[in-house]
């Protein structure tokens, strides 16, 4: 039947009286729908006498008579694409809650501003400042999509249905706002009228004691009381840690088989249930006794997963086939040249996770290149839409996409030599002890952890060498790793931290410290060791809460200023004297200032006098609008792709981290040292304005790494050179800073670099103490400073020259003495036609150990194994395997033998079947080492 192909992914939901569809007969997969059966709208089908059906995952290709029904079935496919693309899911989740009150706020790095995580898990990790009344809330309630990554069940990525690292988590948060009733009404609200879920296929838990939340869902909602189940707290009862916020949850189940009924449902069964929606009542504050108090503040905390209500409204088999991610699936495919629809399983677990596909190279004919870029391409379209900075910056995320997977395969290759190495000792070992070969666990669970090896891989490895895999240990290790993974992965902890009680009751402070160093204020309360004091004598630390004040707290990569908190008792003497050596943030905007009684007593409620140390706050000033010139001149040097990663700013020195791929070239430090310096001589004035978020990014200021800003934001500007959003303190004028200097750039992570540098007064010191060691050094050497390098060229040329001639006269001594213990050689073997010789030669160096061994092999008649050791220095054991090809063809390798008998001197080693070096740490176990060496060799040669 010949026509126009038209996609449907399910005709039978999109047109719901489609219900006579029969076997064409003509192959697997093929339907035929007759015409009689067509919808109301058949009148506008009339033409249709019957069209094929091919079925394809979910995707269904109609054939249809001419184009003008063609284009008909489109419009009304691509209606019903778009009441459920992800896309679509995504923007009703955040209008539905816009339309109720709540402000939508956008996504927050995957890289969060928090310790206790170390990637993004949760839609709320960026609101926890405010759950824990740290900082206050800017808005009521709010709703998200968050982008997240969770690696804790990294093991069951591909395999399970709903299991994948990256998803997007829907979210409707209440800061004090609604509270259980509002969520729960709306989540159903949300589920069945704007998803349109049958309700008779919602399953609800609540906490088992919960009550409230029960008859909510049953008499305000409706839910019959058999689809309501009550969990216990390991499975609905959300905490944060050991102590802090916590309080009872609510899920919501799909039911894919209502058909199998009430009886013994239970919703952890995967092949029947998935838990879509997670409601978190945020009312508690769990106490060190365990004991729970209420909440001042009661809050709401929602996760809904994107990608399981898209497989749900789509009606997929898994996560993996939504247009959320089957598009990259499917650019997979093409690549490793394999269908998904016709593939088995395991093919499409590897297509899943992007693994044993057969890739060669970038899948597009080089070899040398990377195939993950390419896919990306994928990834960046369909992402573009709702962060606009991913096609921005694409390029950049190629090309360090390459990069990893590049080094990945080295590490694979690093992998493939290890185990090779692996299998080699487990069937030597098996046949030394005449046991089967077995690769251990831990060896299995290191190639796969530290190298990518799946266990798939070693194992098919393994069983080709005759070696089998010790999986119960395997499995043992695995779940050690998943613990610890659960442990630091998966909870994102709340615990208050000390001093919360008391700030809690303190208002916010004013800071006048941009333009002020000195300012009379009150006390407005004190702290020792956290807990509050009426007043605090000489001598002890003390934390002080003032109403206002100039010293700055440490943000934005900046420390705190340090300074003087006083009281005058006349004539300018001090009656009390704090000195004040931090100063920090604490619950939003209350300026926390810690320090030591130096003299009185200081009491709350009295008037003090604030004094920041001037010095220390203009070096901090240079260093900070240092670091906006540095970030301006990398940007013109390595490209605009570069982006900041991380900063401090101290009064001793600058040090700022930033994305790139390879360290900097002598000369790009030094055009970008150049460039610094060039705007500093200018004397450049520096503009400082407050002004709307919106209008910052529109007039392009650069964001700072880590830091949260609210609706009016302080841009601090180098006209013609920077733009940054910055609550810093800066200089008035670039010419203030004096000069600037890179003392160091280096490597951090992969794909980060760090600069450090000095400024203003800092710069004046490093160079005046640079030109107080060159001239000791000029001295020293009895030359001119322009002199000094070629003096110390010649003095290593110089110390070259002995050192190889003390080398040589050292590998003579040690070939004299193997010379004079080749009397020592042993024969061995049936025939006595081996020969062993095992000795210490006292302190020679490896290179010298090595030059005898070499003598010796050159002397001594084929085959010959030969073994020596030493003591070179203290702690330290050198140690030598020479075997002749006679030895070698019997399967003894020399590096494989001395490596085992390092291990007895506390080191490793290895090297080439016929010679190796090793070295160990405990030369007291050198001399049974060597016994044992010699045992071993005498038994094993006296077998032949």
């Amino acid at each position: 039947m010949e026509g126009l192909a038209v996609q449907l992914r399910n005709p039978l939901l999109l047109y719901p009286k489609l219900k006579r569809v029969i076997p064409t007969g003509v192959g697997s997969g093929e339907f035929c729908i007759v015409a009689g059966a067509l919808p109301s709208f058949s009148h506008s089908l009339k033409p249709f006498r019957a069209f094929k059906i091919t079925r394809t995952r979910s995707t269904i290709a109609a054939a249809a008579t001419s184009p003008s029904q063609a284009q008909l079935l489109a419009e009304k496919e691509k209606e019903f694409d778009n009441l459920v693309s992800g896309d679509s899911i995504r923007q009703r989740f955040l209008r539905f809650f816009a339309s109720r009150g709540h402000k939508v706020l956008p996504s927050s790095s995957l890289i969060p501003d928090d310790p206790t995580v170390l990637l993004t898990i949760a839609g709320m990790l960026q609101f926890k400042p405010i759950f824990l009344g740290k900082v206050p809330r800017q808005v009521p309630c709010a709703t998200t999509s968050q982008r997240c990554i969770r690696t804790n069940d990294v093991e069951n990525v591909g395999r399970t249905a709903r299991h994948h690292t990256f998803f997007e988590m829907l979210g409707n948060f209440s800061f004090g706002d609604y509270f259980k009733k509002e969520a729960i009404v709306w989540a159903w609200e949300l589920s069945t009228k704007e998803f349109g879920l049958p309700a008779d296929r919602l399953w609800v838990s609540v906490y088992e004691d919960d009550d409230e939340a029960f008859e909510l869902w049953s008499n305000e909602v409706g839910v019959p009381v058999e689809r309501i189940k009550r969990l216990g707290e390991e499975d609905n009862f959300w905490t944060s840690g050991a102590t802090g916020p916590c309080g009872p949850c609510s899920e919501l189940y799909y039911d894919f088989h209502p058909e199998r009924g009430y009886v013994d449902a239970d919703l952890g069964d995967d092949s029947r249930f998935i838990e879509f929606y997670n409601l978190v009542f945020m009312q508690y504050n769990k106490k060190d006794d365990g004991s729970l108090e209420p909440l001042k503040q009661k809050n709401i905390d929602t996760g809904l997963g994107l990608e399981r209500m898209a497989r749900i409204l789509q009606k997929v088999p898994n996560n993996y086939e939504t247009d959320l991610i089957f598009p990259i699936i499917e650019k997979a495919s093409k690549l490793a040249n394999v269908s998904y629809v016709t593939a088995d399983d395991q093919t499409k677990r590897n297509l899943k996770v992007c693994r044993l596909l057969g890739i060669k190279g970038d899948g597009m004919g080089d070899l040398e290149g990377a195939f993950l870029p390419i896919i990306a391409e994928k990834v960046v379209e369909l992402s573009t839409h709702i962060d606009s900075d991913v096609r921005s910056r694409s390029h950049h995320i190629f090309e360090e996409l390459k990069r990893e997977e590049l080094r990945f395969v080295q590490t694979l290759e690093r992998g493939e030599k290890l185990l090779e190495e692996k299998l080699a000792n487990a069937l030597s070992s098996a046949e030394k002890n005449g046991t089967a070969p077995c690769l251990s666990g831990e060896d299995v669970f290191l190639l796969y952890d530290t190298f990518g090896f799946p266990v798939e891989i070693t194992q098919e490895v393994a069983e080709e060498r005759g070696v089998s895999l010790d999986i119960n240990s395997f499995n043992t290790e695995m779940e050690k790793q998943r613990r610890q993974s659960q442990a630091a992965h998966n909870t994102v902890k709340l615990a208050m931290g000390n001093g919360a009680n008391i700030a809690e009751n303190v208002p916010d402070t004013e800071f006048i410290g941009y333009d002020n160093l000195y300012a009379k204020a009150i006390v407005q309360s004190l702290a020792v060791n956290g807990d509050p004091a009426a007043q605090v004598s000489e001598g002890s630390n003390v934390e002080i809460f003032l109403n206002k004040t100039p010293f700055y707290a440490e943000s934005g990569g900046q420390i705190g200023d340090h300074g003087l908190i006083y009281i005058e008792e006349g004539e300018n003497q001090p009656k009390a004297v704090v000195e004040i050596t931090d100063v920090q943030k604490s619950l939003g905007n209350i300026f926390v200032h810690k320090g030591t009684v130096r003299k009185g007593v200081i009491e709350v409620g009295k008037e003090v006098e604030a004094a920041v140390d001037v010095k220390l706050r203009q070096r901090a000033k240079d260093h900070h609008t240092a670091t906006h010139l540095l970030q301006a001149a990398l940007k013109k040097v390595i490209g605009q792709e570069t982006s900041q990663a991380g900063s401090l700013v101290s009064f001793e020195r600058l040090r700022f981290d930033f994305n790139f791929h390879r360290p900097l070239l002598d000369s790009e430090l030094g055009e970008i040292e150049g460039l610094i310096n060039k705007w500093i001589e200018a004397g450049i004035l520096l503009q400082t304005k407050v002004m709307p978020l919106a209008d910052a990014k529109r007039a392009g200021a650069i964001a700072m790494f880590g830091e949260k800003y609210g609706e009016e934001v302080r841009v601090v500007e180098v006209p013609g050179v920077s733009m940054e959003l910055c609550g810093g303190t800066h200089v008035s004028n670039t010419s203030e800073i004096r000069g600037f200097k890179i003392i160091s750039e280096q490597g951090i992570a992969s794909g980060i670099r760090r600069i450090e540098a000095v400024a203003g007064g800092a710069f004046i010191e490093y160079v005046s103490a640079r030109d107080i060691y060159l001239k000791q050094l000029c001295s020293t050497l009895k030359v001119k400073p322009e002199e000094v390098m070629t003096r110390i060229e010649n003095l290593l040329e110089e110390l070259r020259a002995v050192r190889n001639e003390n080398s040589g006269l050292r590998a003579k001594a040690a070939v004299f003495k193997a010379s004079v213990i080749a009397s020592k050689t042993l024969l061995v073997g049936k025939s006595e036609q081996y020969r062993v010789l095992v000795d210490c030669l006292d302190d020679a160096d490896p290179e010298s150990l090595k030059s005898a061994a070499e003598y010796l092999m050159e002397t001594l008649p084929d085959p010959a194994a030969i073994v020596l050791g030493s003591c070179p220095g203290e702690g330290k054991v050198s140690l030598v395997a020479a075997f002749t090809p006679g030895i070698v063809d019997l399967g003894i390798q020399a590096g494989k033998f001395i490596g085992q008998i390092a291990k007895l001197c506390g080191g490793g080693g290895g090297g080439r079947p016929n010679f190796a070096q090793a070295g160990g740490r405990k030369p007291e176990n050198l001399a049974s080492a060597l016994e044992k060496a010699q045992a071993e060799l005498i038994a094993t040669l006296s077998e032949k």
